[in-house]
C-alpha cells in the first residue's frame, strides 16, 4: 500500500497490483466454506439425511436470532479494539483456524442418529461456524472502505475478492457434486465428509494468508476514540443512507441464498442434467460481468451501476417460471451477468456509508455497519433456509429419503414449478424491488462528490496527528 496523502495534497492511497492480489486470497478462502455450505445443507440435512422441514424450521428461527446478537455485537468490538497489531486483523488471523474446524463439524453428523439428535448436531455446528465466518467476514469487508478512500480503488479490490470469492463459490459447488452421493449408488458420506475436510484446513490457511499482507492503517485505531455504545446505535440508525442500503442488501441476500440453495434440485429434478453445466451458465457470464462494473460505474455511478445490474438479473429470474425448461440455462446466464453488481458494488455503497458517517461521528466505523448490516440482512438467509422445504413440502416434493435413498424423478408438476418459484420468481421480485430501493439513496452526484472531498481532508488532518 503506497504512502498515505499530506494535507496539501488530499489524494486518496492507491494500492499496488499484488496488494490487490493477496487481497483476494481472503475471498477465496471465505466463499469456499460459504459456497459449499449454501450449496449443500439443504439438500445434505434434508434429502440427504432425512431431517423433516420442521426440524429444519426450528433450527433457522433460533441460528436468525443469534445473528441478530453476534454481528452487530463483533462488529462493536472490533470498532472499539486498540491493539498495536491493528484492530482488525488480529481478529481475522486467530479466528481462521476455527473457522476451518467448525466448518467441518456440519458435515460429520452421524446419519442414523434420529430426527432429535440430527437437529441438536444441525444448530449447535451451524451457531458455532456462523459465529467463526460472522467475525472473518465481517473484519474483512470492514477492511476495504478504510485502506484508500478512492471509489475506483475499492471498486478494484471488490474485484479481486469478486473475483476469488466467485472461484470459491464455483469450488463450493463443484468439490460436492464430485462427492456426494449420487442416484443407483450405495449412500455412502465417507468421500464427501473427507472433501469438507479439505475445504475446511484450506479455507482457513487462505485466510490466514491475507493477514500476513494487508496491514490496517494506524490513523484510525491511533488517532480515532471509540464511540460509547449508545452513541454509535445512535449514528447508525439515523443514516438514511444505511437504512437504504441495508433494505436493498436485504433482496440481494435472499435471492442469493434462494439459488443457491436451489441449483442441485434445479439440476437434478427438472433439467435433470450436470449441476455442472447449469453452474457454468450462471459463473461465466459472472466472470464476465464482475471486471466489467468500473465501465459501467463511470457512466452510471455506483449506485446507478447496481440498480441497472440488480434490474437484468432480476428479470431474467423471472422468466425462469415461464420460459420451457431448455430456455432455463440462457436465463441464469443474464442473471449471472447482472448480478456482478451485487457481487462487486455492494461493499463500495457501504464504503462510501462508512464516509458520510465519519463526517458526522469523527470516526471509523465500518464494523458498526457491517455489523448491524448482517442483523438486518442474514435473517434473508434464515428466511431462504426455512421457505426452501417448506414449500417444497407443500408442493409435494418427494425426498430421496422417503424414496429408499434414490433420487425420485418423476416428481409431480406442483414440486416442479415450487422448484421454479424457489430458484426464479421469489428471487428475481426482490432483486427488482432492490432496484426500486436505490431510488432513494442519497449518496449520488454532487452530494457523494461532496462527501468524498471533505473525507480527504479529514483523513489527511488524522494523518498529520500521527
Amino acid at each position: 500500500m503506497d504512502t498515505a496523502a499530506t494535507p496539501e495534497t488530499f489524494a486518496p492511497v492507491r494500492l499496488s497490483a499484488g496488494y490487490k492480489f493477496i487481497w483476494g486470497l481472503a475471498a477465496l478462502g471465505t466463499s469456499l466454506v460459504s459456497g459449499t455450505y449454501g450449496a449443500l445443507l439443504p439438500i445434505f440435512y434434508q434429502d440427504y439425511l432425512g431431517l423433516q422441514a420442521r426440524w429444519i424450521g426450528i433450527a433457522s428461527a433460533i441460528y436468525a436470532v443469534w445473528n441478530a446478537l453476534n454481528d452487530p455485537l463483533f462488529g462493536y468490538i472490533t470498532d472499539s479494539t486498540r491493539s498495536r497489531r491493528g484492530r482488525r486483523i488480529p481478529y481475522m488471523r486467530y479466528t481462521a483456524p476455527f473457522l476451518g474446524l467448525t466448518f467441518i463439524l456440519v458435515w460429520l453428523a452421524p446419519a442414523r442418529a434420529g430426527q432429535v439428535a440430527l437437529f441438536w448436531w444441525m444448530l449447535v455446528t451451524m451457531l458455532l461456524y456462523d459465529t467463526c465466518y460472522t467475525i472473518v467476514g465481517l473484519v474483512y469487508s470492514a477492511l476495504l472502505p478504510e485502506v484508500s478512500e478512492s471509489d475506483a480503488e475499492r471498486n478494484h479490490l471488490q474485484i479481486s475478492a469478486s473475483l476469488f470469492g466467485l472461484l470459491g463459490f464455483l469450488l463450493g459447488f463443484i468439490i460436492p457434486e464430485m462427492f456426494r452421493p449420487k442416484a443407483g449408488t450405495s449412500p455412502s458420506f465417507l468421500p464427501l465428509q473427507v472433501s469438507m475436510v479439505a475445504v475446511g484446513v484450506v479455507s482457513a490457511l487462505l485466510v490466514i494468508a491475507t493477514t500476513l499482507k494487508v496491514k490496517e492503517r494506524p490513523e484510525f485505531y491511533r488517532v480515532d476514540q471509540p464511540l460509547p455504545l449508545k452513541e454509535a446505535i445512535r449514528y447508525t440508525f439515523t443514516s438514511k443512507s444505511f437504512l437504504l442500503l441495508v433494505s436493498q442488501n436485504f433482496m440481494s441476500i435472499l435471492m442469493q441464498s434462494l439459488v443457491v440453495g436451489m441449483l442441485f434440485y434445479l439440476a437434478d429434478y427438472v433439467l435433470r442434467m450436470s449441476a455442472i453445466l447449469l453452474l457454468a451458465a450462471v459463473f461465466i457470464p459472472l466472470f464476465i460481468g464482475v471486471p466489467m462494473t468500473p465501465l459501467i460505474r463511470r457512466r452510471f455511478g455506483v449506485a446507478g451501476a447496481q440498480q441497472l445490474l440488480l434490474l437484468v438479473a432480476g428479470i431474467a429470474l423471472v422468466l425462469i417460471t415461464v420460459v420451457p425448461n431448455p430456455l432455463i440455462p440462457v436465463c441464469l446466464a443474464v442473471a449471472g451477468f447482472g448480478l456482478a453488481g451485487p457481487q462487486t458494488l455492494t461493499n463500495v455503497l457501504f464504503a462510501q456509508v462508512a464516509d458520510e458517517d465519519e463526517l458526522r461521528s469523527g470516526v471509523r466505523r465500518e464494523g458498526a455497519f457491517f455489523g448491524v448490516n448482517a442483523l438486518l440482512t442474514k435473517p434473508a438467509q434464515s428466511v431462504a433456509l426455512a421457505l426452501i422445504p417448506f414449500i417444497l413440502e407443500v408442493t409435494g416434493f418427494v425426498t430421496r429419503e422417503a424414496h429408499g435413498g434414490q433420487v425420485y424423478l418423476d416428481q409431480p408438476a406442483s414440486a416442479l414449478f415450487g422448484i421454479k418459484a424457489l430458484i426464479g420468481l421469489i428471487p428475481g421480485v426482490a432483486l427488482i424491488i432492490g432496484a426500486a430501493i436505490l431510488h432513494w439513496f442519497p449518496l449520488q452526484g454532487r452530494y457523494l462528490a461532496e462527501v468524498q472531498e471533505r473525507v480527504l481532508r479529514l483523513h489527511a488532518e488524522k494523518h498529520a496527528r500521527l
